[in-house]
């Protein structure tokens, strides 16, 4: 009993209780026990030492922040955020702010130290005699603490703890008051508490609340904005001005509070605050996107995010590395280029609707660094399957939130000519490419376990029955032949051209093993845009690959950068890729591009069309800049083939890799490159690749002068006589009919 009279007399556990009785039962609980402390006439000081309360350490961890994805200029193209916040200094906060919340939460707030004892029973009486709560009853120190707590709280259950009505959590918060007015000055605990406060409407500190209240920076608000921000920190629930119209009412009278508050301690005049009531709430409710889905450059972004999420370098684990991203306060540099970018767009614009089933979507890189300048794709991204809206990046892996990709087509056979280069074979070396081959039996094949995967059951043919003939590196390119591919993969060998892919950076998009069966030199395993894209600047590079680079730096919340640079290396020898790219020049001036036509400057590359349409790809290069363009059925390639369909606008008997894609590739690649300077390649060294070995092409039989030895209009010995009624040749990329994954590829006819 005298324990509790003595604690009953002890004026600041009164004021306490006061506290807790008042947020927990209303002020009249309040008011009944308020007699207590009246006339005690003790100083808080002289309080805290009757308690024996001494200062305890408060842990602050860092503010969530938004993160800020910026372009190559430094021009913002995406945010993420947990709570939307930017922390601002005391002096990027308008004085006008600083005095309204002051006189409404902690007017005593410059005189005391962290607690207000008479302040606090001021406030109680205040609030009982209004018959609500008019004015705060905790220090602006106090509520500091208080959203320290809240923050730093994992689970529901933690964050009801750091505010629960009970002594002992009320005490803890003193003592971390206490310690918090020693560590810093009043004007930065000012400064925190303006950060750290929520406000309402997803509004996390003064400035993110200036911008999403009233469209501005905290610096320029008025009195009234000012007023209506310093109101909303009370109670932000009650008084969100997004959950409706009884909301904003609550809102208004609380600004009406602050403004009675001001007047009454002379920060304002009595006609002020009049004139301030009278005005409407004008809250603006601005838009704060977060997330790839608000972002101009969705499925870059998208990279991005999955970069940091998936990369070591970022965090020890994946929650790690979440948290860093959205509440980690970065600037985040990335590669992307916008003129670049709206090149991709607008090229794949011409040919592609978004209301079309196929996708098209296109990767450019940049050819020694592996930087990324552009990501593009025809359908807009989102979840409306109504608007036809994609819902994972279609131009990347499965790694950087893509999916399975398409089956890459004749663009593979670029890794089998890589190989056969490499080994010693010459330009004019070749092989017979009969108009169907069968491999002789199992062992023809080997994968790089040593396994015998050939398959004697099934016979691979071009896209003409007339198709046969020698070929050399030269024109079995540039006409696209399958058998004469496959034909050269075994006698290179499998597994030789197997690793020639992976040197390139070449992995399926799904994130499974390449399958190494005998058609895959006609492209049978399904790919990104980027990681094509990466392989072919590979050759550009002059045998260097780099590794696929997004971004270039990062800065922290505190401004330390942190520079990020390319991770390349030496992968095929410089005369080998220079002779890679002599041929896949030719592609644009006598193989499957040759109606389409090259873009001015030196350039390199391959079609690819898959095995009965199911896609078509094309992936070139020029010395500055490399690029690969996908198209295919989302939905499913075997099931949804690019056969008697209208894309664009355009109906197509079929698509192959020229009829859309390569046009695509082509128009970006001349707009991409404006006031780039024309680089050409470096001479394909005809000492060493010139010529032939004992591959060489046999002497024709000598014939009559009114035969011809080509075909018409085939000066070059390209493509053998014959083809369909439209005049098309054999060897061109068009469907073969090799198997492995969904079916094996065939090469596009000229002119497709």
């Amino acid at each position: 009993m005298q324990a509790q009279r003595k604690d009953r007399s002890n004026p600041i556990l009164n004021v306490l209780r006061l506290v807790i009785a008042g947020a927990a039962a209303g002020v009249l609980a309040a008011a009944v026990a308020l007699p207590a402390v009246g006339g005690a006439g003790v100083s808080a000081k002289g309080a805290m030492e009757g308690l024996n309360l001494k200062p305890e350490d408060l842990d602050e961890p860092p503010l969530p922040e938004r993160t800020e994805l910026v372009d190559a200029d430094g021009k913002q193209i995406a945010q993420f955020y947990f709570e939307n916040r930017q922390s601002v200094r005391l002096d990027q906060v308008a004085p006008i702010m600083q005095t309204a919340l002051i006189s409404i939460e902690d007017f005593r707030f410059y005189q005391h130290g962290p607690i207000d004892v008479e302040g606090t029973a001021r406030a109680l009486l205040k609030n009982f005699s209004s018959g609500g709560v008019m004015q705060g009853g905790s220090s602006i120190t106090q509520q500091y603490v208080k959203q320290v707590l809240v923050n730093k709280a994992e689970t529901a259950e933690d964050q009801q703890a750091a505010i629960a009505p009970t002594v002992s959590r009320k005490l803890a918060e003193l003592r971390y008051a206490m310690a918090i007015e020693k560590k810093y000055s009043k004007a930065q605990i000012l400064e925190k508490y303006l950060n750290i406060a929520y406000f309402g409407a997803g509004a996390h500190g003064v400035q993110a609340a200036a911008k999403r209240f009233f469209g501005k920076s905290a610096s320029e608000l008025t009195l009234v904005e000012a007023a209506t921000l310093a109101g909303a920190v009370q109670n932000p629930a009650r008084t969100d001005p997004n959950v409706g119209p009884e909301s904003r009412a609550r809102l208004m009278e609380r600004r009406n509070i602050v403004l009675d508050r001001m007047a009454e301690l002379r920060k304002i005049t009595v006609q002020e605050a009049a004139e301030a009531k009278a005005k409407k709430l004008g809250y603006k409710d601005t838009k704060v996107p977060g997330g790839c889905e608000a972002s101009k450059y969705p499925y870059f972004c998208l990279y991005v995010q999955y970069e940091i999420l998936n990369n070591e370098e970022f965090g020890k684990n994946p929650d790690e590395r979440r948290k860093l991203l959205q509440r980690g306060g970065l600037k985040i540099k990335t590669t992307i280029d916008r003129k670049m970018q709206a090149a991709a767009e607008k090229a794949i614009k011409d040919y592609v609707s978004t209301k079309d089933k196929p996708v098209a979507s296109q990767a450019i890189v940049v050819p020694g660094t592996g930087e990324i300048k552009a990501m593009a794709a025809s359908r807009k991204f989102g979840g409306s399957k109504k608007k036809n809206e994609m819902s994972y990046n279609i131009v990347a892996d499965a790694a950087h939130g893509g999916g399975r990709g398409f089956q890459q087509g004749s663009t593979a056979k670029v890794y089998t000519l890589a190989t056969a280069l490499e080994e010693g074979l010459k330009y004019g070396d070749g092989l017979p490419a009969p108009a169907g081959y069968t491999a002789s039996g199992y062992s023809s094949f080997k994968n790089c376990k040593g396994e015998n995967v050939g398959d004697p059951s099934h016979t691979v043919r071009n896209s003409s029955e007339s198709g046969a003939g020698f070929k050399t590196l030269e024109t079995g390119t540039w006409g696209s032949v399958n058998t004469f591919f496959v034909r050269l993969e075994e006698k290179v060998g499998l597994c030789s051209v197997v690793k020639m892919a992976k040197k390139l950076g070449v992995k399926r998009a799904d994130g499974q093993k390449l399958s190494e069966v005998e058609t895959f030199t006609l492209g049978v395993n399904e790919v990104d845009p980027v990681t094509i894209a990466s392989a072919y600047a590979t050759f550009a590079a002059r045998g260097q690959w780099c590794r696929p680079l997004a971004i270039t730096e990062i800065t922290d919340r505190n401004g330390k950068a942190k520079q990020y640079k390319p991770k390349c290396s030496q992968v095929l020898e410089e005369e080998v890729a220079d002779a890679v790219s002599g041929i896949l020049s030719g592609v644009f001036t006598k193989g499957t591009m040759r109606e389409v036509g090259g873009i001015g400057r030196d350039a390199a590359g391959k079609t690819g069309t898959t095995d009965n349409y199911m896609s078509a790809w094309f992936a070139g290069y020029t010395p500055n800049l490399a690029s690969a363009v996908s198209l295919g059925d989302p939905r499913g390639t075997k099931d949804h083939e690019l056969i008697g369909i209208t894309i664009g606008g355009q109906y197509y008997p079929y698509v192959y890799g020229a009829s859309i894609s390569g046009r695509i590739w082509k128009d970006s690649m001349i707009d991409a490159l404006k006031g780039i300077e024309p680089t050409e390649f470096t001479p394909v060294d005809r000492s060493r690749f010139g010529g032939c070995t004992e591959n060489c092409a046999p002497k024709p039989p000598k014939k009559k002068d009114e035969e011809r030895p080509h075909g018409d209009g085939d000066p070059f010995g390209i493509f053998d006589p014959g083809g369909g009624p439209d005049g098309r040749g054999p060897g061109g990329d068009g469907p073969g009919n090799g198997r492995g994954g969904n079916g094996a590829v065939g090469p596009i006819t000229p002119g497709r």
